[in-house]
Parts: structure tokens; C-alpha cells; sequence
């Protein structure tokens, strides 16, 4: 028999224990298919083991949210954008990547022929489609086609160990009917948000249909444009059903409300919540939220300008906007910029001194889904604040864009999705007629296949859509989906600094850094010795960022300097990633993504 390709070979492996997942929900051991899996209650016990393949995200990496990242997540992307990415040197597409496929597949097997109650026999069965579903439309917005499978696969099935990807076409339309599935047959109880419920497939459905839907739309290469139609009308429809029988809505009145979702340590009761990452001291289970501060990554200017002002005016709007220094930024804005990216004047501790940021990232440090109370702080993976995997934000946001892309919308479809997030903070509410009258001319470039009569809502969407969901994992694929990949190409900017020397970053008119060249402190000549102390001094020819403009402008980094290749980003190939090379050596079948051939 030929070698058998690493991405399937897991299909042939004799399942294992149940994995723990965020709960810790205890899951057999020893599993066999002669002795597990013979009544519902097994059902149940086995579905527990698969929830640790949805998790809560907390980044924005790979996305224009991002000003540096020294994850290993951003690799594939950074690579791809400076052209040294290739079949070669891609990761993916290997045992760890199939492995769930293969452990949901195995319980669908077996469930159809366990006797018991067949309400609570499907109700698990559609908890299983549900992560089907989340998987293979993971593949689908990765590679575009993939080869679809319902069934294990053992090691002597060599027309299907080897079998060529199936279409997109045939894949999406498998991912929606296990959605549709899904949304039928899983209790819609909400008694405990930590399981997937009805309204959770309906959120995911909601999700994949606008994704999709708004893909074909603008991807004309697919040719698909007269089925992106049904697609929002589903996703419209989907989210309807949530909006009009949940039970969900936007908590509270005030910035510190939209805080609390991403800084408690209790959202079970939560009505903005529709499925959670429960972490609990007592149970020892945790999270690793607090390294979203200063550790790895900060967040982009380009995030920061979209966020608007109080009055509900664009901050792009004003002249020399480019131009603010750090503390400025944050004057009269939409106060959910201060809840993302960390002020002057923040602190991690109710009784300590103002954080200073730092230049070498770019300073706009993240502190959505920090724990503000540091008893929810204990560690390297020992914080315990919940955190949100789905919330009625995004079916809000999911209902309007639909709406809108169809055409349908109507300022009272506006007050009853998007105002109700601006209310909340305190924000002026979007207005349809106003918005498409006169389309933001800064949203308009960044964003130019969005064309037609609401053109300007659309583009009001699209921000209100990345300022609520900034770091919850979207913005990566709403601009594939957008076709706004060249957006990814723009090197990122920190913020701005107008020349060398010192500068106050905390708001107390006290300078806290220098920027400084070639280690020359002559413009720090002019303070006291005892702030000349204090100060932490940053070199822009020995660190990791220099200026636009040489000794002022925005914080641009040498990582982007450096490469002999710049970025860009090819509109024919860099919408999918490409299979491994070595996958496509064990099976001829395979087929590399559109430009990667």
C-alpha cells in the first residue's frame, strides 16, 4: 500500500479518551467502538469531549488590527505577504488539522444506531454537525475547496484516503445543512450558556452565511455572484430568529458594561451572551488573557482612526488627524477606543502608577480582555475571567450587514442591530439617510469594491463592525470576505510622535519616554535630573521600529524596512493558502488553491 498521507491518516486511528475540555467535564476513558457509545447518555459523555474544539478568541492576529506581532500565528501571513510563503514551507493540513473531523465523524457513525429517545439522540447529533460544520467552514475560508468527508475513513479506503478536494460549492452547501440541522434539533434551553444551544447554530449559521454570502458577492472570479442572494438572505433570516426569539440583548448602558463582557469572572447570567468559555479558580480552569497587554503584540493606528468621535463625526474627518500625538487620540472619542486600546493614564491595579506604554510596538497596546481585577490574575495561563465564544454583538452586526448588502435595510432595522451597540456606550446612532447621502471618503478608499445606493451605510457597518468586534477573532476574515486583502499589504503604524525627545504618554503633562537617535540624548537636555532618571529611553536605529518621516512621524517597523521583498498582496492567489507540498506528494489528487498551482 502507498504511504498514507498525513492529513488523513488520523482517520484510520482508533479513537482515544474523550479530550477535557475548558469545564472539565469528565469524558471516558478507554473508548472502543465495541464498548462506548451504546445509549444517549454516551452521547452526551462523548459530545462534552469535542466542545474543546470551539474556543474564545481574544487576538486579532494575522489582520490590519495588528501594528506587530512576534506571534507564530502572524508566520503564514507574514510570509505570504512579503512573497516567501510557498507549498514548501506552509504549515497545516496535517494529522493535528484533521484530527477533530475525525473524532466528530466517529460519533455520528455510531450515533444512528443507538436507541433511545430520538429528541435527545438528535439533539447531540446536532452538536456534533454544528462542529462539523465549524471545521470544514474553517477549511472552505483557508483553501476554497477540501475534501469533504462524513464518515471515518479506515486505513484500507483508499479511494477516499486519497480522493481529490470536493468544490467549494459542495462543501458550503454541506456546511449549511449541518447548520440547519443544528438549529432544528439543539435545545434551545439557555439554562447553561457553556453548551451549545439552539442559538448558537443559529449564530454560526447566521456567520457563514454572510461570510459566504459577501464572498461571492465581491469574489467575481467564483462567478457565483446570483447565489450570494440566498446566502444573506439566510444569514438575515438566521440572525432574525435570534434577534426576535432568544431572549438576548445588549446589557447595560454604559462603556464600563462593555468592559465587564471581556473582564468578568462570571458571564453565566449574562443575557449579551450566547456561548461562553466558563473559567473557574475553583475548578482550575483558566485562561492566558493577561498577555494581550505588552507581551507579544499591540494594535494598529489603523484600528485607532476608525473608532469616531463622541459626537458620532469621523476622526479621519480632522485635519492633521495623522498627525495626533499619543494623548490626543483619545480626546472625544467613542469611548469604546479606551476599552480597546489602552489610555493614558491606565492602570493594571487600582493603587499603582499609570502604565507606560511602549514605542517598539507601536504603543497602542491592547487591554480589551485584560482582567482588570488583578485576584483574576494569577499567571502564565491562571486568569480567570470568562470569555465570550459567541455574543448577540455579532448577530446584530451580521443582521444589518446582510440587510444591507441586499438591499432591504431600514432605519429601523438600523435602531433595532447597530444602535442598540452605540446606546450603549453612548455613542449618536447611525442614520441611514445621512450615511449614504454623503459615503465616508476614508472608509471609501480603503474600502473601494463597495458600490450602490448603500454604499455609505455598508461602510458604517463595516467600521461599527470592526470597532465592537476589535480582538474577538473577525477582521482577518471580513476583509477576505470583503475582497479588502490589499489591506493587509499597508505596512502598520503606532502612533504618532512629532520629534525626538521626551514625551508624556500618561496624560499627567509629566514626560515617560524619549525617543531617541543613535543613543543621543541632546534633546533631553532641557529637563530636571529627576525626570531625566525616570524616563525609559528608545533608540529607533538600535530597536525594532523607526520614524515615517526619519525624526517624527508615525512608529513604522524595520521588520517591513528590512525585507528586500515588500509587501503585497497578489488578488489572484492570496485569498487561500496553499497545501503542503509534502501532502501533495502522497496524493497526486490534490490539487493546490487557484494561483498556487
Amino acid at each position: 500500500m502507498k504511504l498514507l498521507q498525513y492529513s488523513i491518516m488520523l482517520l484510520a486511528v482508533a479513537t482515544t479518551a474523550c479530550k477535557q475540555d475548558f469545564l472539565q467535564r469528565t469524558p471516558q476513558t478507554n473508548v472502543t467502538d465495541e464498548t462506548f457509545l451504546q445509549n444517549p447518555t454516551d452521547l452526551e459523555t462523548y459530545t462534552n469531549g469535542l466542545y474543546s474544539q470551539i474556543k474564545a478568541n481574544y487576538t486579532d492576529l494575522l489582520s490590519d488590527n495588528i501594528a506587530l506581532s512576534n506571534n507564530d500565528q502572524n508566520a503564514d501571513v507574514r510570509t505570504l505577504l512579503t512573497g516567501t510563503l510557498s507549498p514548501a514551507t506552509v504549515g497545516g493540513w496535517n494529522k493535528s488539522t484533521w484530527e477533530p473531523l475525525r473524532n466528530i465523524n466517529f460519533m455520528l457513525g455510531k450515533a444512528s444506531k443507538i436507541q433511545g429517545d430520538p429528541a435527545v439522540i438528535n439533539h447531540y447529533i446536532g452538536v456534533a454537525r454544528f462542529l462539523r460544520a465549524n471545521f470544514y467552514y474553517t477549511m472552505v475560508k483557508r483553501y476554497g475547496d477540501a475534501p469533504w468527508y462524513s464518515t471515518v475513513v479506515g486505513t484500507s479506503d483508499e479511494a477516499l484516503l486519497y480522493k481529490a478536494k470536493d468544490p467549494r460549492i459542495l462543501v458550503v452547501d454541506s456546511v449549511m445543512a449541518d447548520l440547519e440541522f443544528a438549529a432544528r434539533h439543539i435545545q434551545p434551553s439557555r439554562t447553561d450558556n457553556t453548551y451549545v444551544t439552539k442559538w448558537s447554530a443559529l449564530t454560526l449559521l447566521s456567520r457563514v452565511a454572510l461570510h459566504e454570502g459577501t464572498f461571492r458577492k465581491y469574489h467575481t472570479e467564483l462567478k457565483l455572484e446570483t447565489t450570494a442572494n440566498a446566502f444573506l438572505e439566510r444569514a438575515a433570516s438566521a440572525s432574525a430568529e435570534v434577534i426576535s426569539q432568544g431572549g438576548f440583548q445588549i446589557e447595560g448602558n454604559s462603556v464600563n458594561d462593555f468592559i465587564k463582557l471581556f473582564s468578568s469572572n462570571n458571564l453565566s447570567s449574562n443575557k449579551e451572551i450566547i456561548f461562553l468559555q466558563r473559567n473557574d479558580k475553583n475548578l482550575a480552569v483558566a485562561n492566558n488573557t493577561h498577555t494581550v497587554l505588552d507581551w507579544q503584540w499591540a494594535l494598529s493606528s489603523s484600528l485607532m482612526d476608525e473608532f469616531l468621535m463622541a459626537d458620532g463625526t469621523s476622526f479621519t474627518d480632522l485635519k492633521d488627524y495623522d498627525k495626533k500625538e499619543f494623548v490626543q487620540v483619545f480626546e472625544n472619542r467613542d469611548p469604546r477606543l479606551a476599552a480597546t486600546i489602552m489610555p493614558p493614564g491606565f492602570k493594571t491595579s487600582e493603587n499603582g502608577n499609570p502604565y507606560v506604554t511602549r514605542p517598539d510596538f507601536g504603543g497602542y497596546l491592547q487591554i480589551k480582555f485584560y482582567p482588570r481585577d488583578p485576584a483574576l490574575r494569577g499567571g502564565w495561563v491562571l486568569n480567570y475571567t470568562d470569555l465570550p465564544i459567541m455574543r448577540y454583538a455579532e448577530v446584530l452586526l451580521n443582521n444589518a450587514e446582510a440587510k444591507a448588502e441586499l438591499g432591504t435595510l431600514t432605519q429601523a432595522d438600523l435602531d433595532n442591530t447597530i444602535n442598540k451597540l452605540r446606546t450603549r456606550v453612548g455613542m449618536p446612532a447611525l442614520l441611514m439617510t445621512e450615511s449614504n447621502a454623503k459615503p465616508d471618503n476614508y472608509l471609501s478608499t480603503r474600502h473601494p469594491h463597495v458600490t450602490g445606493n448603500n454604499k455609505g451605510v455598508i461602510l458604517e457597518i463595516r467600521r461599527e463592525r470592526r470597532v465592537e468586534l476589535a480582538c474577538e477573532g473577525f477582521r482577518f476574515d471580513d476583509l477576505y470576505r470583503w475582497k479588502d486583502g490589499a489591506l493587509l499589504a499597508k505596512n502598520p503604524e503606532g502612533f504618532y510622535i512629532s520629534g525626538l525627545g521626551a514625551i508624556d504618554v500618561t496624560g499627567d503633562g509629566t514626560p515617560d519616554i524619549a525617543i531617541l537617535k543613535d543613543g543621543d540624548e541632546t534633546p533631553l537636555s532641557g529637563l530636571s535630573p529627576s525626570i531625566k532618571e525616570k524616563i525609559v529611553k528608545f533608540n529607533i536605529n538600535s530597536g525594532n521600529f523607526y520614524l515615517s518621516k526619519e525624526t517624527s512621524g508615525r512608529i513604522m517597523f524595520n521588520d517591513d524596512k528590512a525585507n528586500q521583498r515588500p509587501r503585497s498582496f497578489d488578488e489572484k492567489k492570496y485569498y487561500y493558502f496553499p497545501i503542503p507540498l509534502e501532502q501533495t506528494i502522497l496524493n497526486p489528487n490534490l490539487k493546490q488553491p487557484e494561483g498556487w498551482q
